[in-house]
């Protein structure tokens, strides 16, 4: 082939007067230029990995693979220019334009490049003021996070022979931005979690895996769930901090040190405990211990009751540990959960919790299960909410068809809600559905609902921050990730795949790779995100791999995917996980 079509950060940079320079002294001002070209224009390419396309007397046409290396380039030389100008009379004074765009370009046979991505990129630094660096939109998303020099919005533009308007955003070189709140950071964020965390300013707690002592592994299924259902029951008092689900069983099948437990995960209190099921008898031993006092036992009781009576059991054990940690109830109310009719439905619904995350196979298992469960029970608020969001992620994240899964997911979710109005797991999983519905508002208010009912619904919050990316403020999504991962610390990989999104729309893309290359998400569907992460970082050939990979486990997808099946309220949001892809050769 003679040619090439590619995305690629494209500069064009030229002299300001430069005839009216070159007119009062020709030989002196092209003696200066090149000497800027040899010991300061040059090198610096060099440094963020540019090529000098071609040369135009006074001007230059480079190509960078990363609109933040194409940035950092121009800041740095027009800094460097302004020393060099100081006490140079302005009639002697080489000042720079320079115009910057990401866009598409066609590499001819010998390297030249054109097409629209240079003839904008062109048209900006001709309308640059000396001095300064013009960007297009499709740039300035790259980099706005980065930036710590005054930007002038300079609005919708008509640029010369380029049909469409384009938003220009002026960066001064020279001039400090105005300060910005700060928002945390993955590293940051993470950092701050691998430190010991200071239990909060209220009863703290977290509720170890229960052992199962019934000498039958197919009951470990029955244990777990005993243990996520006390959680939950305790999550819902909003005077106490519960660690998440995920976080306490982190550490199941290990040795038990409850006082270093404790200190990890910041609580003062930790819950632990047995149970053994047969046929028609269930034995649950529980003992509460504050950690934060040497270990001591706060309480410790025997239930041994009928395996009907287990809903019994678990309010029972809430109610006690509520008693146990800060009195009588009192004003601590117990919110009252829906509960299943039917022991079969709630052995399938216990089965397939956390399924969905799993694989394809593992997801349609889980629905089958529920579909059975909510015909036993159709009045099994759980049943329907954890259908719903099998049946969402069949096609969002396991490449089921989205009809009927689609359809059916908003039937079930709305149909738990109306079961259960005050249950935040069935509250938060309508917000998921709602979300991508597209329905932004509705999506906001059942996440909001979710978290009020339930301040310990980690999931929730995390599930906030996401929708916070699909509207445009990344920035507050971050911060929604920090605060669910200290309800969660030690989370399930999906939560730092949100967090990866986060810092690709904020224009962190090294923080977003460390995110996304994390043990507990890498090799999931998450590689969808860490492609654009690392192209945008400037790393394509691990983009290319990486692409590699994805596209062998998925190979009827398409860029065009990004925007027909996530739910970004505005286009130009997606774009850069759209030109992250097409850096790294994404198919059309």
């Amino acid at each position: 082939m003679s040619e090439a079509r590619k995305i690629a950060a494209i500069l064009v940079s030229d002299v300001v007067g430069y005839s009216r320079l070159a007119g009062a002294d020709e030989d002196r001002i092209l003696a200066r230029l090149r000497a800027l070209r040899s010991d300061l224009i040059d090198p610096t390419i060099a440094v963020h990995r540019g090529r000098v396309v071609k040369r135009t007397g006074d001007g230059s046409l480079v190509e960078f693979s990363s609109v933040v290396e194409a940035v950092r380039c121009a800041i740095e030389v027009q800094t460097a220019m302004l020393e060099r100008n100081a006490g140079v009379p302005d009639d002697r004074r080489i000042e720079f334009r320079i115009g910057i765009h990401l866009g598409d370009v066609v590499q001819e046979r010998d390297g030249d490049l054109m097409g629209d991505g240079v003839n904008i990129a062109a048209r900006l630094e001709g309308i640059c003021e000396p001095g300064n660096i013009c960007l297009s939109e499709q740039a300035y998303w790259q980099v706005k996070s980065r930036l710590d020099i005054a930007i002038n919005d300079r609005g919708e533009v008509q640029l010369k022979n380029i049909t469409d308007p384009v938003r220009v955003y002026s960066l001064q070189v020279g001039v400090p931005s105005k300060a910005k709140p700060a928002a945390p950071t993955a590293p940051l964020i993470l950092e701050k979690l691998s430190q010991p965390l200071a239990p909060p300013d209220k009863p703290s707690i977290a509720v170890l895996p229960f052992i199962n002592m019934s000498g039958d592994s197919e009951q470990e299924f029955f244990t777990d769930g005993l243990t996520e259902d006390i959680i939950t029951d305790l999550s819902n008092v909003s005077s106490f901090f519960v660690i998440a689900r995920n976080s306490t069983f982190a550490y199941k099948g290990k040795p038990t040190d409850v006082r270093q437990i404790a200190r990890d995960l910041g609580v003062r209190y930790v819950l632990e405990g047995s149970a053994r099921r047969s046929n028609k008898r269930l034995r649950v031993n529980v003992q509460l211990i504050n950690a934060a006092e040497g270990g001591n036992h706060v309480w410790a009781e025997r239930f041994d009751r009928e395996i009907a009576d287990i809903f019994d059991v678990q309010d029972e054990v809430t109610r006690r540990v509520v008693e146990a940690i800060s009195g009588k109830i009192g004003e601590k109310k117990l919110v009252a959960r829906s509960r299943p009719s039917n022991l079969e439905a709630y052995d399938l619904c216990v089965r397939s919790r956390g399924k969905c995350n799993n694989s394809r196979s593992d997801n349609s298992e889980a629905c089958a299960d529920l579909e059975r469960a909510v015909q036993i029970d159709p009045n099994y608020c759980e049943g329907h909410s954890n259908l719903a969001i099998s049946l969402l992620f069949g096609w969002i994240v396991w490449g089921e068809p989205q009809e009927p899964g689609r359809a059916k997911a908003l039937i079930h979710a709305q149909r738990a809600v109306e079961i259960d109005p005050d249950d935040s797991h069935a509250r938060r999983i309508l917000g998921c559905v709602q979300l991508y519905e597209r329905n932004w508002d509705e999506a906001k208010s059942q996440f909001d609902a979710a978290v009020r009912l339930n301040p310990n619904n980690a999931d929730a919050v995390v599930w906030m921050g996401e929708l916070q990316i699909y509207l445009g403020d990344p920035q507050a999504a971050l911060i929604d990730c920090g605060a669910a991962l200290r309800i969660n610390p030690r989370p399930p990989g999906w939560y730092f795949w949100i967090m990866g999104m986060a810092q690709i729309s904020s224009g962190h893309y090294e923080e977003a790779v460390a995110s996304l290359s994390r043990e507990e998400t890498y090799g999931t569907g998450s590689r969808e995100h860490l492609v654009p992460a690392l192209a945008l970082a400037g790393r394509v050939p691990e983009a290319q791999e990486e692409a590699r990979l994805f596209l062998a486990g998925n190979p009827n997808w398409r860029v065009g995917d990004l925007l027909a099946n996530s739910p970004f309220k505005s286009p130009s949001d997606a774009q850069p996980f759209v030109d992250g892809w097409r850096l790294a050769g994404s198919p059309e």
